[in-house]
């Protein structure tokens, strides 16, 4: 019924068409007028975001079927359940309407599909639509490293088998809603990663093109953290997550949509390589003086 199963290839589906909405963009306002060439922020490595791509995306096609290969829960686990074993905030998850959890479960699924497009937003200024192609090389890649973070990481759903709250509705019954293997990975929200990643990212690029918004560019993290958290909440109704597992999800999300283009702003600079002689012996002598965008 809620095809939980194809979540992660519908997040890449969504990546695909941010990516191909890009590249629609650019073409229509490449002849402004107001074109600005003095200032790029971001030093983009195509060899090592293209290897991030070619590497990151056939992992997460193979850890994707490996989340949901998880054994089915048994009548013995679902007895041994107890509701008393959570936080006062995680509570919140156990006392919703189950009869709307396949409502919200599509629902949180295509806000997710939107939200994952907000970076294209970013292209129809004309600073930064300028390096359009920086934008969607680094926007893949954190979308990538994030969802691989989510597969692999010791946090994530192949290592931790936290019951998603469904599990434990009476109302449900031995229904496959609350029996099947999906309800093994609540920890933590792949969900809200995704969409923290995207609109955190979103606000980076618009602080990284406007170094001058000073103390407004906290006003604008701030409001990166609205979609994920609308994400996070439907996805509680959903039954599929505790809060805990959404502020999680959000941190990951966060950290990945800011620092990876943070670290794209390091300029490739003043890097030096040659032999040298001492009393000690001769060897290979290699500088780097790294300098960041300004």
């Amino acid at each position: 019924m809620i095809k939980k199963s194809q979540n992660r290839f519908i997040l890449m589906k969504g990546i695909i068409i941010s990516l191909i909405a890009i590249c629609m963009v650019k073409p229509l306002y490449s002849q402004s007028s107001l074109r600005d060439t003095t200032f790029h922020p971001y030093h983009v490595n195509c060899w090592v975001t293209g290897g991030i791509f070619i590497v990151g995306v056939p992992l997460i096609m193979i850890g994707a079927p490996l989340v949901a290969d998880k054994s089915s829960l048994t009548k013995a686990e679902i007895d041994a359940l107890d509701r008393n074993n959570f936080t006062a905030i995680d509570r919140w998850a156990l006392r919703l309407d189950p009869s709307k959890m396949g409502y919200y479960a599509n629902l949180s699924d295509n806000v997710l599909a939107g939200i994952i497009m907000l970076p294209a937003l970013t292209l129809f200024d004309h600073h930064i639509r300028q390096d359009w192609l920086d934008v969607a090389m680094m926007y893949a890649e954190t979308q990538i490293i994030v969802n691989n973070i989510y597969l692999y990481s010791p946090f994530g759903p192949l290592f931790q088998n936290r019951l998603r709250p469904a599990v434990y509705y009476d109302a449900l019954g031995t229904s496959g809603a609350r029996m099947t293997s999906w309800n093994r990975s609540s920890f933590y929200s792949g969900h809200v990663a995704s969409a923290a990643a995207a609109s955190f990212f979103t606000a980076k690029i618009l602080c990284d093109y406007y170094p001058g918004l000073g103390w407004k560019k906290y006003l604008l993290y701030g409001a990166a953290a609205i979609p994920p958290l609308v994400e996070g909440y439907l996805r509680m109704k959903a039954l599929d997550h505790f809060p805990s597992d959404i502020l999680v999800g959000l941190g990951v999300g966060a950290i990945c949509g800011i620092v990876i283009p943070e670290i794209h702003r390091i300029k490739m600079e003043n890097v030096s390589m040659g032999l040298y002689s001492s009393f000690e012996g001769t060897g290979i002598r290699f500088t780097w003086q790294p300098e960041f965008g300004k």
